[in-house]
């Protein structure tokens, strides 16, 4: 009967601590979505957690449940969005894709995200607040950036398997995500127009540059 009993609580509150779990996790995200909006008005440095807490509809003791700072909040948004770049990069290589194939596109998947999605590019390159990651960790900083440098992993992979070495194909990685971070600047600034050109077509003739550089 002991059994019994124990049994049915378990079954009882498995889906109870989903449940709760469930509205946890959607509270955390009005957080996010609040913090944000509040971000992309007042920079890091401007932005408090009093702000954040009334965008969001809670009070600040009540945000505290949730986040210690700021900070906190600033790192699980860039995390997330780091978890969408790295998602689109991977989604839909082609199975029979050749080793250029794959490096074109990688390298266009991670700049089509930042085109299409420019307040990502300013959130992960920290724009809300002049450039710098004032605030975070440099273990939570060590983090965002090994996420970011994932995106790019698979272009690196590519020169390496291309005939690159690993410090070759690192120095051009390098220069790609330069490359690549200068034109989304100048494109989503209009910049680019006083040239005449396409930011992505620009971007697209660099990589067929580099790879055929490579192939000699």
């Amino acid at each position: 009967m002991k059994d019994a009993t124990m049994e049915v609580e378990a079954n009882t509150e498995a889906p109870r601590l989903t449940r709760l779990r469930a509205v946890k996790d959607m509270k955390r995200q009005m957080i996010l979505d609040a913090a944000r909006r509040v971000f992309e008005k007042d920079g890091l440095l401007g932005a408090n957690m009093r702000a954040i807490a009334n965008e969001a509809g809670y009070t600040a003791s009540a945000l505290y449940n949730h986040y210690a700072s700021k900070e906190e909040i600033y790192g699980d948004l860039l995390s997330q969005s780091l978890d969408r770049l790295n998602d689109a990069v991977s989604a839909d290589v082609p199975a029979k894709a050749n080793t250029v194939q794959r490096i074109e596109h990688h390298a266009l998947a991670f700049f089509d995200f930042y085109l299409h999605y420019p307040r990502e590019l300013d959130l992960g390159f920290y724009l809300f607040q002049g450039m710098k990651p004032l605030g975070l960790t440099p273990e939570l900083n060590d983090r965002l950036n090994a996420r970011l440098r994932e995106a790019l992993s698979g272009v690196e992979e590519g020169l390496i398997a291309l005939g690159c070495s690993k410090k070759t194909a690192a120095q051009e990685t390098t220069a790609l995500f330069g490359h690549c971070v200068g034109l989304l600047l100048l494109t989503h600034t209009g910049r680019i127009r006083m040239f005449g050109q396409d930011g992505r077509t620009l971007f697209t003739a660099y990589i067929k540059k580099l790879i055929q550089q490579v192939k000699k």
